[in-house]
């Protein structure tokens, strides 16, 4: 019974990743094992090194390991999660546009205070309370 079946050690070789990363992904139910022999090994079938490569990939795509077992349930149920994958994909683009957008903004926010306090003469002398005055002049948020 056992002889088409694979030992977790053998599957983490085969696709490159630590025992413990499967049994992880056992808990987050991205897999499972096919069986547990009587010696309490846990046994896995051939597709499960497939699964795991789709998981390796996917999350080469930024897909986060709930994303991926929601594709993963999509496709046991029998449809294929193409048409997830793409919105899930769809709203990581949005997402990085907006985050984009927001680190120009903040880029612009540095350079302006570069070009503000390169015209300041630095301090000789401190006060107590101060570090830096230059920094002291950036409104708190």
């Amino acid at each position: 019974m056992t002889a088409a079946l694979l030992k977790i050690g053998e599957i983490a070789k085969q696709v490159g990743v630590a025992v413990g990363t499967i049994r992880y992904y056992e808990t987050l139910q991205l897999i499972q094992p096919s069986t547990r022999g009587e010696n309490g090994y846990r046994y896995y079938t051939p597709q499960t090194i497939q699964h795991l490569q789709f998981i390796r990939q996917a999350q080469t795509l930024g897909f986060s390991l709930e994303e991926i077992r929601q594709i993963l349930t999509v496709y046991a149920e029998g449809t294929p999660p193409c048409g997830l994958v793409q919105t899930l994909l769809n709203q990581k683009i949005e997402a990085l546009e907006e985050k984009l957008q927001q680190i120009q903004t903040f880029k612009a926010q540095l350079e302006s205070y570069r070009d503000r306090w390169q015209q300041t003469p630095q301090p000789q002398t401190l006060a107590e309370s101060e570090i830096c005055p230059l920094i002291a002049t950036i409104p708190q948020t």
